[in-house]
Formats: C-alpha cells, structure tokens, sequence
C-alpha cells in the first residue's frame, strides 16, 4: 500500500507537466482541421462567385457554406487554443472572439476612411494633388452652405421634438391603462426603414395641380374644405421642417421605448415622499424624474443628434435634395457618384466623418459612465 502510494506521487508531476504543457496531438488535428476548412471555404467561395443560375440550391449552399463555415472556424480554433497549456490558453481565448470583430471593422471601415482621406487632397479624378482646395470649396461653395445649414436644422428640430415627444409619451403611456397598446402603435414606425417611410410620406405630401384628383392625405384634406393644394415638398424653406417631421415620426418610437425603461427605474419612494412634501405632479416631474434619468436623456439625446447628422434616405428618397433640401450626405451622393467627383466627395465625406465623431465620441463616454443606460 506504501509502496503504491509512493508511485502514485512520482508519477503526478509527470501528469501534471504533460497538462501544463502544449499538447501536440490536439494542437496538430486542429491546425489541419483549420487547413481544411479554409480551403473549403475557399472552394465554396469560387463556387458561388463563379455560379451564373440563382436557385433554392445555390442559396442552402451559401447558408450552409457562410455560417457553418464560420461555426466551424469558431470551434476549430478554439479546439487549437485549447492545446495551449493554462496559463497561455486563457490570454488567448478572448482574442478569438475579438479579433475577427476588430480584423472587420479594420477592413471595411478603417481602411475606406483612410483611402477617402487620401482621395480628398486630389482632383476630381484622383491624378493631380490639389491640397485643401477640396476642403476649401467645402466651406464656400453655395450648395455645401446650403447643406451646412439644413443639417443644422435638422440637428436641433430633429434631435429636439424626437427626444422631447418620446419623454412626454413616455410619462404618459406609463400612467395609462392601454400602456402596452399606445407603445406598440408609437413604436411601429421604428420598425419601417426610413426609406420605407420616406415612401410613406411621399403619399402624404403627394400634390397634383387644382381640378386635378388629390392622392396625398393632406391636399386631399385641404381640397375637401375648399382650400387650395399646396406644394409641401418645393416650398423652401418649409420643405425642409416636413421632411424633418419624418425622421421625427420615424424616430420617437426609440426614444419613447428608453425613456420607457428609465422612468420604471425611479424609485417610487422617492415619488411618494415628493407628494407627500406637497410637490404636485409637474414639479415632481422636473425636480425629480429628469434629474434621476438625466444620463439617459443625454444618451438618447446623442444617439439621435448622429442620425440627423448623418441623415440621407429621406432626402434622397422624398426630394432627391432639391428645392433647397440637399444635406450633407446628398450632396456628398451627388458629387461622388452622379458628378464623378471623387476628390471633392471625399472631402465632403471626411468633413461629415468629422462632425459626427465628437458627438460619437460624448455618447460614447456617457455610455462608459452610466455602465450603459
């Protein structure tokens, strides 16, 4: 019994080395699996790019070819990572999960931004280097002021009655006994792309000239009084505040849901002992409600301001960016791909690029801070 004792403790830092070393049978079987994966997905990758006939076939083949090809990427790597000893295998695990997002993010962002900085100093076929002319044009031309100031319409207005219009129905919804009603009715707009919705309200700012039948909603109103149609859509600078009622239409429903989340978060003690301390329900509302769900407000606040500033399928999809509508992003569109001007398009792209990042960059932060909303 000693005797088998005294094996058993020779031969433990043997087992425990062999643990604590790289396992070379396992770390072998997975690099091949990983050789033969790729090359699969390299065989399945010329397959679908060659493929002239789109059919159910080719479809299951590109699923199964897509995700399982990752999947299996996935586990095969971390089946290799696996064979590291200890100490080694847990400073590499959380790569596998992060590179990937960050090796995307690299490719498809980082890289483009870079070559549209490189382009923005050049003519607008990218042969001759022109400087900040690019940059300069930017800030005089006509049209990019023009633009320069419906963004900032768009900024305040947009940002302002979004924001303010999900916070009142918020409060309201969540003391109404038809609460889960009223939210899904406000929220079903976030759920159409803004294409979609700018398609929406063609219809509704829809104008034919008088004597003519009316197909959108509003003219066809005013008609019905006796009123005259009116042009929504062309007169300046009105045009501008209705499309920005789309984006508002489209966007409460985001900010309402938040603001929803945050004020079921207020104590109601708190509430209680305000009433209790003769505050009625106004005072109660800004005295304690907004303090309480303040980083929430400038969450929600920033998170709207980006899309404003970076707002182009209403637009281009309502007014093409006519009639004194055009935005940063149309006119960027315009020069880019319609003029064919890439130097000047490039420059316009890093300047939108340049407006969004501070306010990217303080949204960001309040995340980091409140540990999200």
């Amino acid at each position: 019994m000693v005797q088998q004792t005294s094996e058993a403790k020779l031969k433990q830092p043997t087992i425990q080395a062999t643990q604590d070393g790289l396992n070379g049978r396992q770390f072998l079987l997975a690099l091949l699996g990983m050789v033969v994966v790729i090359g699969l997905l390299w065989v399945g990758f010329i397959y679908l790019r060659d493929t002239k006939s789109v059919n159910i076939l080719n479809a299951l083949i590109a699923i199964v070819w897509g995700v399982g090809g990752v999947a299996a990427l996935y586990g095969i790597t971390n089946t290799l990572i696996e064979s590291f000893p200890g100490k080694t295998r847990d400073r590499l695990r959380p790569f596998l999960f992060v590179l990937p997002a960050v090796a995307i993010l690299f490719a498809f962002l980082a890289i483009p931004t870079l070559i549209t900085l490189y382009q923005s100093f050049f003519n607008n076929d990218t042969t001759h280097f022109v400087g900040l002319s690019n940059y300069i044009a930017t800030f005089t031309d006509h049209s990019m002021l023009e633009s320069f100031r419906n963004n900032v319409i768009w900024l305040f207005a947009g940002t302002a009655l979004s924001v303010c219009l999900g916070l009142l129905i918020a409060v309201l919804a969540d003391r109404s006994s038809f609460e889960t009603v009223a939210k899904v009715i406000i929220f079903m707009p976030l759920a159409i792309s803004l294409v979609g919705a700018s398609v929406i309200w063609r219809f509704v700012y829809a104008y034919a000239p008088a004597g003519q039948p009316q197909i959108g909603i509003l003219n066809a109103a005013l008609t019905s009084f006796g009123l005259q149609p009116q042009s929504w859509l062309t007169q300046q600078p009105w045009n501008t505040f209705f499309l920005v009622l789309v984006q508002i239409w489209a966007g409460t429903g985001f900010a309402m849901i938040i603001f929803s989340a945050a004020l079921k978060g207020v104590p109601v003690e708190l509430l209680e002992a305000a009433t209790l301390d003769g505050a009625n329900e106004i005072q109660a509302f800004f005295r304690i409600i907004i303090p309480y769900i303040q980083g929430t407000i400038l969450t929600v606040t920033t998170t709207v301001a980006i899309g404003t500033l970076k707002i182009f399928d209403v637009v281009f999809v309502m007014t093409g960016g006519q009639y004194g509508t055009s935005v940063v992003g149309t006119e960027f569109y315009r020069q880019f791909f319609t003029n064919g001007n890439f130097g000047y398009g490039a420059a316009i792209a890093i300047v939108l690029f340049i407006l969004v990042t501070p306010v990217l960059i303080y949204n960001l932060r309040q995340l980091r801070t409140q540990e999200g909303f």
